[in-house]
């Protein structure tokens, strides 16, 4: 039985349900990530004993599957456009606004299948909008290829973000420290095509790299949904 499935106990005195005791759990995430919540957290910031909460949530990773529904409230479009390119791209560029606001998400982006009325309801629109225009399963595929592009793009900008803030060094502040020795390296004419990519290559931030990304898969999965079935 998931924790959806579990009725909530009945109230007490002092005020409790999941929906508190999730807010607190996302809290504590946003100030300090995934390592600061835990049960006897959740507990503290909400001024009651720990057991309180074993009444709603066995574990913690049920906790971290009601935070991780609660935040794809900020996934779903409020009005949903007609276009399969269209609802894939607002869910991608949704998720990675929503991980850049709780950068604990992309640690669980990628998993198991989220479960929760929230998760699904995201599910059902992007299924939704796909249908029909080829069999179930290659719709599993192009939707599972479109995922894997943004999870792992949204973890790459995470893991930068980060590592600025754990050296105190900007990209471009990183760029110019390491470049001495990349420039040592590339002298050595091993490494051409790197050279070029670091003399001619056009640097874009995040967003921009994202969203081309995005239009190229996009593209990619678009022509393989135009293919005559075999």
């Amino acid at each position: 039985m998931t924790v959806w499935d579990r009725p909530e106990p009945p109230t007490r005195p002092a005020p409790l349900d999941r929906e508190r005791i999730v807010a607190a759990a996302i809290a504590l995430a946003d100030e300090g990530g995934l390592e600061a919540v835990s049960l006897r957290k959740v507990a503290a910031r909400l001024d009651v004993g720990p057991m309180r909460l074993y009444g709603y949530i066995s574990t913690k990773e049920e906790l971290f599957d009601l935070m991780v529904d609660e935040v794809h409230t900020e996934i779903i479009a409020e009005e949903q456009p007609g276009d399969w390119r269209e609802v894939l791209r607002v869910r991608a560029h949704r998720t990675r606004r929503a991980a850049l606001r709780h950068e604990w998400l992309a640690d669980l982006l990628g998993g198991r299948p989220a479960l929760g009325p929230n998760a699904l309801a995201a599910g059902e629109a992007v299924l939704a909008a796909l249908d029909g225009l080829a069999d179930i399963d290659t719709v599993m595929r192009a939707v599972e290829t479109v995922n894997a592009y943004f999870t792992g793009a949204i973890r790459r900008e995470i893991a930068n973000l980060r590592a600025e803030r754990a050296t105190g060094l900007s990209v471009r502040e990183w760029q110019r420290a390491s470049g001495p020795h990349l420039s040592r390296m590339l002298a050595t004419g091993r490494f051409p095509t790197v050279a070029k990519m670091v003399h001619d290559g056009t640097e874009v931030d995040a967003e921009e790299s994202f969203a081309t990304g995005l239009d190229w898969v996009l593209d990619a999965v678009a022509a393989r949904l135009a293919r005559p079935p075999a």
